[in-house]
């Protein structure tokens, strides 16, 4: 394990922390009601408070008892190998019951900072050395209590560990402030297209069509009529060795944007080839797949990555040059667009639900009188995504940071006295009233 550095001393957890029991006459059927915490409520990724459900206690059949402070970590595969665990720090009683996959922990010494260990157990390589001790049949194991107990941990002083917790802390709550920014931002992207896409730019008077209420001026015509041409994918086998093209997949169409991640490649000859590249302002819509929602999905070709072809289980939709392609994309990334779609799709035997061609041309489709109305509402989407990749992108530093200081930390390679984290602790995402 890449942490055990030898210049430092280090125990077992273990030496500094029990497993939570029921102490022995305390009888629950005085209480009217008992905080239960099922494994769906057990936060992943760093945020501590698990949420409630309150029970009689006779609507607890079995479970985990722990009190008020204990670290609950989920022990079965993949929750605990997800990072599923919480740190119980308000509670309604001192006691509560959890699902019986997880471990309840308390310090069983004075000094021990419970948010240290916490953060502790987020490192990817703890998670990876606990998890090759996990025990059980495939699919269902779980994480032995000694194997919890024997971890190894640094000997770090109580003022030191209570330092490094709050400094690993104040970096999780600017995560969180990041992660509750861009989902605020998605929900306002959410609502602009609900209202752009039922009132226009203009505040014309609207009318009833069979989509719902548009501008008056508006007209909803189905997609055949705003496409040159539909056209399959190639079948050709593709692998992960770069070969002369690209091909992109599934994977690769996200709502309004190709990602550049997890790419295939193929071999082509050039005549071959020549029917499936893609040009600019190509829409590749999902055809298959076994989620509803992302069934209809359309990604607007920008040229990225070059020379690129499309596989089979996507259309390719070429537009006439009246429509703006990342306004069709927004539109069926709706929630209007989405139910249309969805409405439409075919299931099939395999669970999966499907479109064709003639479905995707028989979408009703709403259709301002002017392009330059619809590069508008583009504007406004583009600005409302480039807000959320802002805060996406922000999380992902600070997730690095968090991990990267862990580790310097219990390594002993950084010294809590060096930090200074005063601009997360003074940056405005983490004032109450951007988190709410």
């Amino acid at each position: 394990m890449s942490l055990l550095n030898a210049d430092i001393n280090w125990t077992r957890v273990g030496d500094c922390y029990a497993v939570t029991k029921k102490p022995r006459g305390l009888d629950v059927r005085n209480v009217s009601a008992i905080p239960f915490a099922a494994m769906e409520a057990i936060p992943q990724g760093g945020a501590y408070e698990p949420t409630f459900t309150l029970k009689e206690p006779h609507a607890i059949s079995s479970g985990t008892y722990f009190e008020r402070g204990d670290i609950l970590i989920s022990k079965i595969t993949p929750s605990f190998e997800n990072g599923k665990q919480a740190l119980v720090r308000t509670l309604p009683l001192a006691f509560g019951y959890a699902t019986t996959e997880v471990i309840p922990l308390r310090p069983s010494i004075e000094g021990q900072d419970p948010r240290l260990l916490f953060f502790y157990l987020l490192h990817p390589d703890i998670r990876h050395f606990v998890t090759e001790r996990m025990e059980g049949s495939t699919g269902r194991q779980r994480v032995p209590e000694g194997v919890l107990l024997d971890l190894p941990v640094p000997v770090i002083p109580p003022k030191d560990q209570t330092a490094m917790a709050d400094a690993l802390e104040t970096i999780q709550a600017a995560v969180a402030a990041e992660r509750s920014a861009e989902a605020t931002a998605q929900e306002l992207k959410r609502a602009a297209m609900r209202e752009l896409f039922t009132r226009g730019l203009r505040g014309e008077a609207q009318k009833e069509t069979e989509i719902g209420l548009v501008p008056e001026s508006w007209e909803v015509v189905e997609f055949k009529s705003v496409r040159e041409w539909l056209q399959y994918g190639t079948s050709i086998h593709c692998s992960i060795e770069k070969r002369r093209y690209t091909v992109l997949r599934i994977p690769n169409v996200e709502p309004g944007r190709v990602n550049a991640a997890d790419l295939k490649y193929c071999d082509l000859t050039a005549d071959e080839a020549a029917k499936y590249v893609l040009q600019n302002g190509d829409l590749l819509f999902i055809r298959t797949n076994g989620v509803l929602e992302r069934l209809g999905s359309c990604a607007v070709y920008q040229g990225e990555p070059s020379d690129a072809l499309f596989a089979s289980y996507l259309i390719r939709a070429r537009l006439k040059p009246s429509v703006e392609p990342r306004y069709v994309a927004y539109f069926y990334a709706s929630d209007r667009g989405t139910s249309l779609v969805a409405g439409r799709a075919t299931p099939a035997a395999d669970g999966k639900y499907n479109l064709n061609t003639g479905t995707i041309d028989s979408l009703p489709f709403p259709l301002p009188p002017a392009l330059e109305e619809q590069l508008e509402m583009v504007a406004i989407l583009d600005a409302l995504d480039r807000k959320i990749a802002l805060h996406r992108q922000k999380r992902a530093v600070l997730e690095e940071l968090f991990q990267s200081l862990l580790h310097k930390l219990m390594t002993g390679d950084i010294r809590v006295g060096d930090l200074d984290l005063s601009a997360l602790r003074e940056s405005p995402a983490l004032e109450p009233e951007a988190t709410e």
